[in-house]
């Protein structure tokens, strides 16, 4: 690696060197590739630490860079697209359906939960937790509410606990026939529980994605999925699912 100077320009350096940064992860780096430290950094582009910290930093938030306790500055894999206003129709837990099934509670609901589902406040359903990992990393969390009305069959022996009683609920839930679903999507900020899950510290952006899935003319399921904004962004189209894009500036080089 060589030396380059940055040219002097009207946008604040960072902001600049911002930019080198990106071609040079694009031509020289690979997805999961350690940066070198930032002493090394500041020489090579002949800036100030500071300097240097405000663009990686500013890499972060646009998910060009993940930083790893105890591993350090690593390359991001490719966003996650999170498909919306798509004409798809599937149950979750589907054969292309990439989450993995966590964990399933029978519980109360949250008030909000309750209403949507139309359920009495103190009438327990099955939250089925899901995550969803790229490359590795944790990118998107999932609390999946299912009225036992929508899986009558349902029965202890068929469902243990864990893992296998949240595959087992979603198996049941597929005997339905899907009539639509409708999807809606707001920026926020991750709960405590959330952040552990995704590896963020609390109050760190993300995407919060509530889908309603209606059969015999009611919401027969109710999904809160909750993606980290640094690492996906929202598509449009009819093809349908969650895809895996890369950033147009990667797909250019």
């Amino acid at each position: 690696m060589g030396t380059t100077q940055l040219e002097t320009v009207p946008e604040p350096k960072y902001w600049h060197l911002k930019t080198v940064l990106s071609e040079a992860l694009d031509s020289e780096f690979s997805v999961g590739e350690i940066l070198p430290n930032e002493r090394d950094l500041a020489a090579r582009f002949g800036v100030a630490r500071a300097t240097l910290r405000q663009a990686l930093e500013q890499l972060e938030l646009e998910g060009r860079l993940q930083r790893r306790r105890g591993v350090g500055t690593t390359v991001a894999p490719p966003r996650v697209g999170v498909a919306v206003g798509t004409e798809q129709h599937a149950w979750p837990g589907g054969g292309e359906d990439v989450w993995q099934a966590v964990d399933c509670a029978v519980a109360a609901p949250p008030a909000a939960v309750a209403a949507s589902l139309e359920t009495g406040r103190e009438e327990a359903v099955y939250t089925v937790r899901r995550s969803r990992v790229s490359h590795g990393q944790p990118v998107a969390a999932e609390l999946l509410y299912i009225p036992a009305s929508s899986v009558p069959e349902l029965s202890a022996i068929d469902a243990p606990s864990g893992p296998a009683r949240a595959r087992a609920v979603l198996r049941e839930l597929q005997r339905l026939e899907l009539e639509g679903r409708e999807s809606a999507v707001e920026l926020g900020s991750a709960r405590a529980d959330d952040a552990k899950e995704l590896d963020r510290l609390p109050g760190a952006p993300v995407l919060v994605v509530t889908t309603r899935f209606l059969a015999g003319g009611r919401t027969a399921a109710l999904s809160v999925a909750t993606y980290r904004a640094d690492t996906c962004r929202l598509t449009f189209g009819d093809s349908g699912g969650v895809e895996i894009h890369q950033d147009p500036e990667r797909r250019a080089s």
